[in-house]
């Protein structure tokens, strides 16, 4: 097939153990899915009904492993957060999937963060807008590797956690997910077509902040990886 000009490259993820890299097609957020972060963003803990949002796939920055990446702060805004995430990697998708068979889509999990330019998220709340501007940018969805699940399992506990500058600013454990990650695929494949290639950032505990040029985040999720990155 021939196109008026060369598409883009197919933004991917590298794979701990093969030398294959895993294709990126869509990436999915769910918010609020720990409790304590429920409530320091003034929502309700109480398990509401999930709900998500979206960034392009090429917003992903890949961290290969045991390396230090680099976030650029991104312009127009002054109020840039953290949110550490274990990364959800489908290998097969499908419309309705029931959640007992959800964990058979999965390819396999890595750390990621979900970068927010919280000031900008904020105004388009109270505008009623969306926030893509504030979610979507480049270079918001900073990863490290992806481990099978044949290799690791599917972690349903464990510390999830990041540091800012050397000190610890989130912590939380996975078995304090308000909607599992089963659940959450199932949910999902209610409004979405799911097909191999997405990416599901799982939610992020509570102790989101702000980040400065200079600062080194370091964070992790128990038996997936870790994660870092110098802000610049």
């Amino acid at each position: 097939m021939a196109y008026v000009f060369s598409p883009a490259p197919v933004t991917s993820v590298p794979v701990v153990g093969v030398a294959e890299q895993f294709p990126v097609r869509r990436i999915y957020c769910i918010g609020r899915n720990y409790e304590a972060h429920a409530r320091e963003m003034g929502g309700d803990p109480n398990r509401e009904a999930p709900f998500f949002f979206g960034k392009p796939a090429d917003a992903v920055v890949v961290v290969p492993e045991g390396t230090v990446g680099e976030f650029r702060y991104p312009s127009e805004s002054k109020d840039v957060h953290h949110e550490i995430e274990l990364v959800v990697a489908l290998s097969k998708g499908g419309s309705n999937i029931p959640v007992h068979e959800a964990l058979e889509h999965v390819f396999g999990y890595a750390v990621g963060l979900d970068m927010t330019r919280r000031d900008l998220q904020g105004e388009a709340k109270k505008a009623g807008r969306p926030w893509d501007v504030a979610k979507g940018f480049d270079g918001s969805a900073p990863m490290g590797p992806i481990y099978r699940a044949a290799d690791i399992g599917h972690p349903r506990s464990g510390a999830i956690w990041l540091k800012v500058a050397g000190q610890e600013a989130q912590r939380g454990d996975l078995s304090e997910l308000i909607w599992s990650v089963a659940e959450t695929i199932a949910h999902l494949s209610r409004f979405f077509e799911l097909k191999a290639g997405d990416l599901i950032f799982s939610g992020t505990p509570s102790g989101v902040g702000p980040v400065q040029r200079g600062q080194l985040l370091e964070g992790g999720v128990a038996g997936v990886g870790e994660l870092k990155l110098n802000v610049s």
